[in-house]
């Protein structure tokens, strides 16, 4: 288990002495700098994936209009030379309550994408949530972090034998928990996206746990849908798609120039990607399927955390996606206390949507997160320097968190309480 034994003072002294000789962080500390660094390395249609938000993004905002609220009020004198970030999670000890969120189509914030969120992740400790739209297979990020922790995100298609399958693979390749997310049965309204007619699937990007699965690639031969589906205009941006598609199947563009499978594997996907009909009992098929920890990711009613406890379900993430899906949401922090109140202890309950730096872990772990789920920061750093980028962004991250821990009178995470917080109008 990674050491993060006063990991805020080492981070700091370590980024000082350097700076003495000239040298700089590889990517902004700063959460506004670190964002305009991310954007300056990205295409504007890459951004627009990766940075929007659902409608007039007004769900975004308050994501981050919930964390400013909430104030933390520190106490002293204390002795808090020593301090424990790490927590107990389905048996498991890791060395802080921090994990990384799924987030798909990396490809297009760094060619290295997953594999060097994989590395970073497992160089820090910190467990990685493989997305269901990777840009690389499970497989191949399960063998570059060797006995690292990670989870599998499950997308619930309108294929059951394919949902089977990512479910085998996931446990096959050493994933230790399924978290089902059950915010994106429809891709929300996202004008970023709209505006420039863009959606990164279609170009088969973000689709490699389907390209790679055998279940998968034995449907593509059947019906894609119905035949009155609109058909893009011939003309050189949709032969280049065609292209694109090509190049992104495996086996890479001259392999793939006679084949069909490409544009069947597009058009399979956008099909097949998810069921808007799930419901309650079809969670017992995926119980079926397996014997690893379920979480719900996208919850945040507290009617739907009790029912996910009569359910059986082992954990839920308080989640709005990060706005990405309904303008107008709650913000997930201001769900987060209800949540927790309904589940009572009997699972544990993570968070995501707005966490931007560790004192925002601070406060969600105040209101009753047992951890917490990194997201967007981790992918500007990405986009910005790669693997060293990603661990960067991770690393301050948790030296802030252990820094305000300090500086609040708390010698560990479980001392982070709603006590430490008062909440402003």
């Amino acid at each position: 288990m990674s050491d993060h034994t006063d990991i805020g003072r080492k981070r700091q002294r370590a980024i000082y002495v350097a700076g003495v000789g000239g040298h700089r962080p590889v990517v902004p500390v700063g959460q506004t700098e670190l964002a305009k660094a991310a954007q300056a390395a990205m295409t504007p249609e890459t951004w627009a994936y990766i940075a929007g938000g659902a409608g007039r993004e007004s769900t975004m905002d308050a994501n981050r209009a919930a964390f400013e609220r909430w104030r933390i009020v520190p106490r002293v004198l204390r002795d808090v030379e020593k301090r424990d970030l790490s927590i107990e999670l389905f048996g498991c000890r890791l060395p802080s309550p921090l994990l990384l969120c799924p987030i798909g189509v990396l490809e297009l914030a760094h060619r290295d994408a997953d594999l060097a969120v994989a590395r970073a992740a497992a160089a820090l400790g910190v467990p990685y949530i493989f997305s269901n739209q990777a840009s690389v297979p499970m497989e191949a990020c399960a063998a570059a972090m060797g006995d690292a922790p990670r989870w599998f995100q499950l997308y619930w298609s309108k294929s059951n034998e394919l949902v089977a399958s990512f479910v085998r693979r996931a446990e096959a390749c050493g994933c230790s928990a399924i978290v089902l997310t059950l915010d994106t049965t429809m891709l929300g309204w996202r004008p970023r996206d709209l505006d420039f007619g863009s959606l990164p699937f279609m170009q088969g990007q973000g689709i490699a746990q389907y390209t790679s699965d055998p279940v998968f690639r034995t449907q593509l031969s059947l019906p894609s849908g119905p035949g009155d589906s609109p058909k893009p205009p011939l003309n050189l941006l949709t032969v280049a798609t065609a292209l694109a598609q090509k190049v992104n199947y495996p086996g890479g563009l001259l392999r793939n120039l006679a084949s069909g499978d490409p544009r069947a594997a597009v058009q399979r996907f956008i099909t097949t990607y998810s069921r808007p009909s799930l419901q309650w009992d079809d969670l017992k098929l995926l119980r079926s399927h397996t014997k690893l920890p379920i979480l719900l990711k996208g919850v945040l009613h507290p009617d739907d955390a009790r029912k996910a406890v009569e359910h059986g379900i082992d954990g839920l993430i308080v989640s709005n996606h990060g706005g990405r899906q309904i303008d107008g949401e709650i913000a997930s922090l201001d769900a987060l206390p209800a949540v927790a109140e309904a589940v009572n202890g009997k699972i544990p309950v993570l968070f995501d949507s707005g966490v931007r730096g560790g004192a925002d872990v601070f406060k969600t772990l105040a209101l009753g997160a047992t951890a917490v789920c990194l997201g967007r920061p981790y992918v500007y750093g990405l986009a910005i320097a790669g693997q060293q980028g990603v661990e960067e962004v991770i690393g301050n991250v948790l030296a802030e968190l252990d820094l305000t821990l300090g500086l609040t009178g708390c010698t560990s995470v479980r001392e982070a309480t709603r006590d430490a917080l008062q909440i402003t109008a």
